[in-house]
């Protein structure tokens, strides 16, 4: 019967309808999310027709077995569903394409992060989306049939097939970049489009990161010094301390005006505390951001982060004994790219070594080893603590005794009901961090020290601040102005400021990026060498006001700029490259 039904088929001629139904299948999964894009206008038509064009590439093993269309159809279909309900849902999410970079920057938060991403993020009417897309994606395959062709035919229609999608292209980018590399890079970013490339071409790149995290350390070790540095301070014992936050937007901080008590502890260390109110960072990312913020790369010069000393260095250059001490979470000690700053230190303590992140890893637990290192019988000290701070899932920031908020008092009207829940968690984690740093900045001053601390957070995140109230998390390519506002404060011990020019006052206001933080961290610290630029140092006399730029340094394009209307008006001029 299978015979007669072959020779049915052939007699007929070519099965076009079924080679259309096998092609509407596999470009389905791509063309959904493609086509949503399309139709809401977010992108240009570039991604559709390349996630069209890659769809065809599965048609060459249906020609070549045909007998086994609906189970070669299954194995392949189940891939491409997995990858593009991640696709879809983040356009759900965003109203974007989920591009390579999202990816990338969800492999270096590691799967326990970006898992905690998907639980913030998850609303009960995906589940009916995500259902619609997977029963249609099912009656699509029971529309799929053999499409018969001669054997030979057969062959030579599915080789011309990935000669035409895979083959060409690639001999083309190649020969037209000249190199086989860089040929498959630009090859890689044309089938990023669609499923299942995107992971695919994420995980080739986020490999090729790891591999490099050895030779970045190896290449670090090997940067010349800072040229004719010298210390105002170098004859006495000083210990320095940075504090780097987590997601944290000062606008949601009582410190900086925001009506809910959120931060008691330090409000009432404020008279003690340099707080500046008009510093922003240059990236919404925490990898991204402390490549700018620890080293002398900035927006116009984003590489320097590979070729000039970073801050630990500078400091062990002066002649301190460094302590790196984080509650970022660390499955390995190189699973980021922070490795490659934390291991220029003397000493590291990696807390937070828990498979899942949704655990009891408070930031709580740096003030035993903060304490200790104070304690170290060196006299010259920095002592970097990094926190996890007030990243998501924000109910897993703090213990139950800091779950204060639990109403709409002191919420703006705008916010839903459905919304409520995560705003409050999220100014309970606020609350729990203005506990953490208090206490750091508590503990160290009972020690007596000549110095100082200073804590800014990497970047801040919009917990449905922003006009509308419907945005949550972070998003470089829809900016808003919580996502960049973040706290940038200084405590100084009266030893330090006995003998140092501690006299802020008129820098407070002043408009700045943290991607110059290491200019004003030396100015700071007394240090001064060839390569300091005080016009960049946001406490001297010599500070030069710029335009704040922020966005991908490495891309060009223009887009909108950020709505600082909740920041300080008419106080920055913001750039977006």
């Amino acid at each position: 019967m299978a015979l007669f039904k072959r020779s049915n088929t052939t007699a007929k001629g070519f099965d076009w309808a079924g080679l259309a139904w096998l092609f509407m299948f596999f470009w389905y999964f791509s063309g959904i999310t493609q086509l949503l894009i399309q139709l809401t206008g977010t992108s240009g038509f570039t991604g559709f027709r390349q996630a069209f064009i890659m769809s065809a590439v599965w048609l060459a093993p249906m020609l070549v077995f045909p007998r086994q269309t609906r189970v070669l159809a299954a194995c392949i279909g189940v891939v491409l569903w997995a990858c593009s309900m991640a696709s879809l849902g983040y356009f759900f999410i965003y109203q974007q394409e989920f591009s390579q970079s999202v990816i990338f920057i969800m492999f270096e938060s590691n799967i326990s992060e970006a898992g905690e991403y998907m639980t913030q993020y998850f609303a009960w009417w995906m589940v009916a989306a995500f259902l619609a897309h997977t029963l249609f994606a099912y009656y699509l395959w029971t529309r799929l049939r053999p499409v018969y062709l001669p054997r030979g035919r057969a062959f030579v229609a599915a080789t011309a097939i990935l000669i035409a999608v895979v083959g060409y292209p690639l001999v083309k980018q190649t020969l037209r970049t000249g190199s086989l590399t860089d040929g498959f890079e630009k090859f890689e970013t044309r089938i990023e489009p669609a499923v299942p490339w995107q992971m695919a071409v994420a995980y080739h790149r986020y490999v090729d990161t790891l591999a490099g995290m050895q030779d970045m350390l190896h290449s670090a070790s090997k940067i010349s010094p800072l040229k004719n540095l010298s210390d105002a301070s170098a004859n006495q014992p000083a210990t320095l301390v940075l504090v780097i936050g987590e997601s944290t937007n000062r606008q949601r901080m009582s410190l900086y005006g925001y009506p809910r008590n959120t931060t008691p502890e330090l409000d009432k260390l404020k008279d003690q505390l340099s707080v500046f109110d008009n510093v922003i960072t240059p990236r919404p990312y925490t990898i991204e951001a402390l490549q700018q913020v620890l080293t002398f790369a900035d927006e116009e010069n984003p590489a320097l982060y590979l070729s000039t000393p970073s801050l630990v260095s500078m400091m062990k250059q002066a002649g301190y004994k460094t302590f790196w001490i984080t509650n970022q979470q660390t499955m390995t000690k190189r699973n980021t790219m922070l490795t490659t700053f934390s291991e220029q230190a003397d000493e590291q303590v990696y807390l937070n070594n828990n498979r899942n992140q949704n655990a009891a890893q408070y930031d709580g637990d740096v003030i035993a080893p903060f304490n200790k290192a104070l304690a170290d019988a060196a006299p010259r000290k920095l002592i970097v603590v990094h926190l996890l701070g007030t990243h998501m899932s924000y109910q897993y920031r703090y213990p139950s005794t800091f779950d204060k908020f639990k109403d709409r008092q002191g919420m703006p009207a705008g916010v839903r009901d459905d919304q409520v829940p995560t705003y409050n968690s999220y100014d309970n984690a606020v609350l729990y961090n203005d506990f953490v740093v208090s206490s750091l900045i508590k503990d160290y001053a009972k020690t007596d020290p000549n110095g100082f601390l200073l804590y800014l957070s990497d970047h801040g995140e919009d917990v449905f601040d922003s006009p509308g109230h419907s945005t949550l998390g972070r998003n470089e390519s829809k900016p808003t102005a919580p996502m960049y506002t973040i706290p940038f404060m200084a405590w100084a011990s009266p030893k330090w400021r006995e003998s140092h020019d501690w006299n802020f006052a008129g820098d407070l206001s002043r408009p700045y990026s943290s991607s110059h933080l290491i200019h004003t961290w030396a100015d700071m610290a007394g240090l001064n060498f060839d390569e300091l630029d005080r016009s960049k140092s946001l406490v001297s006399d010599s500070f030069k006001p710029r335009p704040l730029m922020i966005g991908n340094p490495y891309e060009k394009q223009q887009r909108p700029l950020i709505d600082f209307s909740l920041m300080k008006p008419k106080s920055v001029e913001v750039v977006q490259h």
